[in-house]
């Protein structure tokens, strides 16, 4: 390789073996994605995007390591650096093409790993580049600069502040500011679908979003501050809207006409704090380390892409209502990727129309219920009346200017062990959720991934954060929304201080009632709208988590295949099931599938035990879960294939103090737990 003439290369010395193909020096986009090309042994990334770490090679301390990025030699406390290098055969100089270079370095010391027998450092063979073998160890990591002076890792080269970087007051508010903007839609949406399905008026609307945003607000401050400290803003997870609608419309709730909101709100309660309960015993108590031995990204992907997936039927069908406005809001949210903006111009399209008198028809009332209209005319219009109209909603005029969400503002929660049970199902789904978060976010952000022990101590607070969320009512359990992903890499901001900061805002306006009634105002059609680009961008965050595994490999794609599939099959098996062409239900269609406990195929004497596998089962995410984490903990496959999650060892801490300033609990509260040690560093 290093002589000019390729055709007569020099015969390799003992000690440094000629490879057989040439090594390119790998593109900036090589870098970014871990593309490993076949012919060659340029690299030793695994397609995924893992780097294998090579161990440290002793090295003669008469030899100078050359670094052949800098072009000099470079040190670490008077050790040389790991690197990986093809030395050339003297006396040709190597050009910048015949160099092969390949570091991975932390921010104060150098990673150690196994290495097969028979093999050199760095991964090669006489036979030149090979796959990485299973006893190898991976470690996922993303670009970042070094610093040439004293070799340490700086910051991802991507991200404009890290986890705990504080540029100062004026940066933070604005960036804090951006940051929960780009996550209102994953705040405020799931409260303007479940209050009216509970049958609650416009105000009960009002008052529920403004307390969402207010404990969101606050469950993000205990996170980042007692969880995992990653800057992951808190709130209503979609995972809770599908078992939510389906205790909604359980069968002894439909009968319900007086105070059926606020009956359902206590039922609801009840289940999410039993859930959240039990949410935080698994995180607690350490058993949340032993399940993610079987929690794979080839688990998360397909388990959150049916999250997004399981409501195709309630998007399209309300845009429907109102093409002009739907199908606007959609392409402007495409457009600009992001829903403020785009809601605030298809809102002031429609209202113009409506001033216009584009949805008024004379002798019509769209206040008057269509039990009561006669005129067929009317009837005719009454859809459009009813969802294109921007003025049907009072509850921006009726909202008051200052409203505190205090707890039990509904009532005493009620307690019942077959929505317990549902919910408590829904929360092992939501911290598999959180898990594939924690990793990609930290990915992004921190300097390693977490500790099993820092991601126990994770999903511990989100259980009593969910706690929290129950007893004041929001209606859903509060976790870690993964559409953070999605912010995180659109704002490059990766600031701790600046979620912090956006959170006690957030607190600030939940507590102006006018802006939970704005909110809560919002005219349903472009609510569907939203609700179409938040879930499909959910579902292509559930996939991307495949990039951390062999995306190509056939026993891939099979287990993801089929875990889609089924979660899209059997769900419907349920929800079919004994339902007649004819069927008259007292829900609107959208909301169908999620009243499959009273016709549902499971018929024993046991009541309660047919409620909960029937709505189980319905659950799409759940099959989806169920499906993978089987396939994948029983089909074969190395761990480069499956792409397990390469979490970071407690004495990494010791021996890396930005580790451990990345996780620590702050006011030395970890110093009074640190004998539990699985939920500590």
């Amino acid at each position: 390789m290093s002589s000019s003439n390729p055709k007569q290369p020099q015969r390799p010395g003992p000690l440094t073996p000629t490879p057989e193909s040439p090594a390119m020096p790998p593109s900036s986009w090589a870098k970014r994605t871990g593309f490993r090309p076949k012919f060659s042994g340029e690299t030793n990334a695994s397609d995924s995007g893992q780097v294998i770490v090579p161990s440290l090679k002793p090295r003669e301390p008469d030899q100078a390591q050359p670094d052949l990025e800098a072009g000099r030699g470079k040190a670490v406390n008077g050790e040389r650096e790991n690197e990986k290098v093809i030395l050339p055969t003297p006396p040709q100089p190597q050009t910048d093409k015949d160099r092969t270079v390949k570091k991975r370095r932390d921010s104060d010391r150098p990673l150690k790993s196994t290495v097969s027998n028979g093999q050199d450092p760095g991964g090669h063979t006489e036979q030149g580049s090979r796959r990485p073998a299973r006893s190898e160890e991976v470690v996922d990591v993303l670009p970042r600069s070094v610093d040439d002076d004293d070799g340490f890792v700086g910051r991802h080269m991507h991200m404009k502040y890290e986890l705990r970087d504080a540029p100062g007051l004026v940066p933070i508010g604005l960036y804090g500011f951006q940051h929960y903007i780009s996550m209102l839609g994953s705040l405020i949406l799931i409260p303007l679908v479940i209050v009216p399905a509970m049958g609650g008026t416009y105000e009960d609307t009002s008052n529920v979003v403004s307390t969402v945003l207010f404990m969101s607000g606050v469950t993000t401050l205990l996170h980042t501050t007692f969880g995992s400290r990653l800057p992951l803003i808190q709130g209503p997870s979609f995972v809770f809207l599908a078992p939510a609608l389906a205790i909604i419309n359980s069968p002894e709730f439909q009968g319900l006409n007086e105070n059926k909101f606020k009956h359902i709100m206590k039922e609801l309660q009840g289940a999410i704090i039993i859930a959240s309960t039990f949410q935080a015993i698994l995180g607690y108590s350490g058993l949340m380390s032993i399940l993610l031995r079987l929690i794979n990204p080839v688990v998360v992907s397909p388990t959150i892409a049916a999250v997004g997936l399981s409501f195709y039927g309630y998007g399209f069908p309300l845009v429907g209502t109102c093409l002009e406005v739907g199908l606007v809001q959609i392409l402007l949210v495409i457009i600009f990727s992001l829903v403020p903006l785009g809601l605030a111009i298809t809102w002031a399209a429609a209202f113009l129309l409506t001033e216009a008198g584009s949805y008024s028809y004379k002798g019509c009332d769209v206040n008057v219920p269509a039990s009561n209209i006669i005129s067929e005319h009317c009837r005719k219009h009454l859809s459009r009346m009813k969802y294109c109209r921007v003025d049907t909603s009072h509850a921006l005029r009726s909202s008051p200017w200052f409203r505190f969400p205090y707890p039990l503002q509904w009532g005493t929660p009620v307690f019942h062990w077959k929505m317990a049970l549902v919910m408590c199902v829904v929360s092992i789904i939501s911290s598999v959720d959180s898990v594939g978060s924690y990793h990609a976010s930290s990915l992004l952000v921190a300097s390693r991934p977490p500790t099993p022990g820092v991601l126990s101590r994770g999903i511990g607070l989100e259980g009593l954060s969910s706690i929290l969320a129950g007893l004041w009512g929001t209606g859903t359990g509060s976790t870690t929304l993964t559409e953070n992903l999605h912010t995180i890499a659109v704002t490059k901001m990766g600031s701790r201080r600046a979620v912090e900061l956006g959170a006690c805002i957030l607190i600030v306006l939940s507590l102006v009632g006018k802006v939970g009634g704005f909110i809560a105002s919002i005219p349903e059609v472009m609510v569907a709208a939203l609700l179409c680009f938040m879930w499909a961008m959910l579902t292509a965050l559930g996939l991307s988590n495949l990039r951390y595994s062999e995306a190509g490999s056939s026993r891939n794609i099979i287990i993801v295949g089929l875990s889609l599939f089924f979660s899209l099959s059997i769900p419907a098996y349920f929800q079919q099931y004994g339902v007649s062409p004819n069927s008259n239900f007292s829900v609107p269609r959208y909301l169908e599938p999620y009243i499959v406990a009273s016709h549902g195929p499971f018929r024993s004497k046991y009541g309660g035990l047919n409620y909960v596998l029937n709505t189980i089962l319905s659950l799409h995410m759940v099959v989806a879960f169920l499906v993978a984490v089987i396939l994948d903990n029983t089909v074969p496959g190395s761990r480069q294939e499956r792409g397990v999650y390469a979490w970071s060892e407690p004495d990494a801490v010791r021996r890396e103090p930005a580790v451990a300033k990345d996780y620590e609990l702050p006011f030395r509260v970890g110093r009074v737990f640190r004998w539990v040690k699985w939920v500590g560093l």
